[in-house]
């Protein structure tokens, strides 16, 4: 009578570092033999994930252990793209339920349970696949995501990956210029455009976009130290001595913070007005007049100008609410 195989510490490792999944060949590879795996899956102390890749886990496997099975299916040079990449980066909250794992365009494998193999052409994407289990790069997976019509949620997905210090600006605009097919081109170069003047996040950018530019006001120097150079300024009307700060959430202590930053900033000569994300998206033009006549009170010669949602408001709707 043989003697029981037990699997070797080399392939216990392996399991652990691919989030308790190994591979029939690997297993091969690591010289378990074939009947003391049906014999592992017999005894419960396996199972099979899917064909051809067994979970050597206690309990359900993760949504990671799913996702190493994926690229092991999808063989050599097989990676995750998409939503799974996006997640995986921390550009996508949630894991997807769907996991798209990329292979080469000459390899042809069938979608099964919760996988999908695209296939992708060579010089498309960079040839890098970092992190484990491999993926795309950030900023492919940033521009492989970016076709989508929700402009909030395109601005979001962009600000998050350049404040994520993953990726630059620079790296992200030669991946789009690198693509011949991509149906957003233009409006993510305007995007990185307006990332690279200086707006570092979502609030910042709508800020930009639906505030300073579509009202026609001056345009602000953006995260400029403060004299002192404790504070760093979302956005500065030097010439008037006017700062936006715009505050994506609110807690005890961030008020405190802002009241003694905004102190400092009177004793600098210099007025803060602070808006938060409701502000912005909610009602752009108020905040725009607010601004406006503020800047005007402090020197500005200019007058704000009417975008599409207030082209029939009365100006004394506008002037403050």
């Amino acid at each position: 009578m043989r003697s029981r195989v037990r699997p070797s510490d080399e392939l216990r490792a392996l399991a652990a570092a691919q989030a308790g999944v190994v591979s029939a060949d690997q297993t091969i590879f690591l010289r378990l033999p074939r009947d003391s795996r049906r014999r592992l899956l017999d005894d419960g102390e396996w199972r099979l994930l899917t064909r051809g890749v067994y979970y050597l886990g206690l309990g359900t496997p993760t949504w990671m252990a799913h996702a190493w099975a994926g690229v092991l299916v999808g063989g050599v040079d097989a990676r995750l793209g998409f939503a799974a990449a996006g997640h995986l980066w921390g550009l996508v909250a949630d894991p997807p339920t769907e996991i798209p794992v990329l292979v080469p365009a000459t390899r042809q494998v069938a979608a099964r349970e919760c996988w999908t193999f695209p296939r992708e052409r060579r010089g498309v994407r960079s040839a890098k696949s970092p992190g484990l289990p491999p993926r795309t790069t950030v900023a492919d997976t940033v521009v492989d995501l970016s076709d989508v019509d929700d402009e909030s949620g395109l601005v979001d997905l962009v600000t998050r990956a350049v404040q994520s210090r993953l990726v630059g600006v620079p790296e992200l605009r030669q991946v789009v210029r690198s693509r011949r097919r991509l149906r957003h081109r233009q409006r993510l170069l305007a995007l990185l455009g307006d990332v690279g003047e200086g707006a570092e996040s979502a609030l910042e950018l709508r800020y930009l976009t639906d505030v300073e530019r579509a009202h026609g006001l001056p345009q602000g120097v953006r995260q400029r130290r403060s004299r002192s150079g404790t504070e760093v300024r979302d956005v500065l009307y030097e010439q008037q001595g006017t700062i936006v700060e715009l505050d994506g959430a609110v807690h005890a202590m961030s008020c405190v913070r802002d009241k003694r930053r905004d102190n400092r900033a009177l004793l600098d000569g210099q007025v803060s007005l602070r808006y938060g994300w409701a502000d912005v998206t909610g009602s752009p033009c108020h905040v725009a007049w607010q601004v406006a006549a503020i800047l005007v009170s402090r020197g500005w010669t200019g007058f704000p100008v009417r975008c599409r949602r207030c082209a029939n408001t009365p100006d004394a709707a506008l002037r403050f609410v």
